[in-house]
């Protein structure tokens, strides 16, 4: 893969620099992509940028705003709260996001002559999300290999890493630092070690405790 092209879905969260950070290791040349969904936080799409400028690799920035206009949640509506009960999908559910998120990501990368599309999600800790489950990313990439007639590869390299392997990975690419400090996980929009109290922060910590428990650094 290393003479290889990538476009990496990129919100410059945990999850996504770990995949850029991996991309970068695999192969020659990458790109990134970031949506503007008209998410609560547009710090969100600040932190790619830097990200993405300080790693020195392209950065293209999409309008997706119907997503907010379709599908309410609580990461596009500040009159919804972040929620996650039994048995329901959270709040943060955005609908079709990874769906329309990694069709326009192809669609970019086409255009950009780049086979090879990365994305961060896991069905590990998923949080109940069904757009991150492996059946449906490997579905999507025989569609959109048909429907555009071209033979994409989608990777998705945390899908089977829960939040603390997702630590050791980042170790690995010798990201650990980076990733701590640089990047926008909290849903209510604090950078690095977050709020410490939303979902998105508590999954975060509980993984970073278990790795470092571990003392593997």
């Amino acid at each position: 893969m290393k003479n290889d092209k990538a476009i990496v879905v990129f919100s410059g969260g945990q999850d996504s620099t770990t995949c850029l950070f991996w991309a970068l290791e695999n192969f020659k040349e990458v790109e990134t992509v970031t949506f503007n969904y008209n998410q609560r936080h547009k710090l969100e799409i600040e932190v790619a940028e830097g990200i993405a400028k300080e790693l020195g690799v392209k950065h293209t920035l999409l309008d997706m705003g119907l997503l907010n206009q379709l599908a309410p949640n609580a990461l596009t509506r500040e009159d919804i709260d972040i929620t996650q009960e039994a048995d329901e999908l959270p709040s943060t559910f955005v609908e079709g996001r990874n769906l329309l998120f990694l069709s326009f990501a192809a669609i970019l990368a086409k255009q950009a002559g780049a086979k090879h599309l990365v994305t961060g999600v896991c069905e590990t800790d998923f949080s109940g999300y069904p757009d991150c489950r492996d059946i449906f990313v490997k579905s999507l990439n025989v569609t959109l290999n048909l429907a555009m007639d071209n033979q994409f590869v989608i990777h998705t390299p945390l899908m089977w890493l829960d939040k603390a392997e997702t630590w050791g990975l980042a170790d690995d690419l010798h990201a650990f630092e980076f990733v701590r400090e640089k990047t926008l996980t909290c849903y209510n929009g604090v950078i690095a070690d977050g709020c410490g109290e939303c979902p998105a922060c508590e999954l975060r910590q509980k993984g970073l405790d278990k790795y470092l428990s571990k003392d593997k650094r």
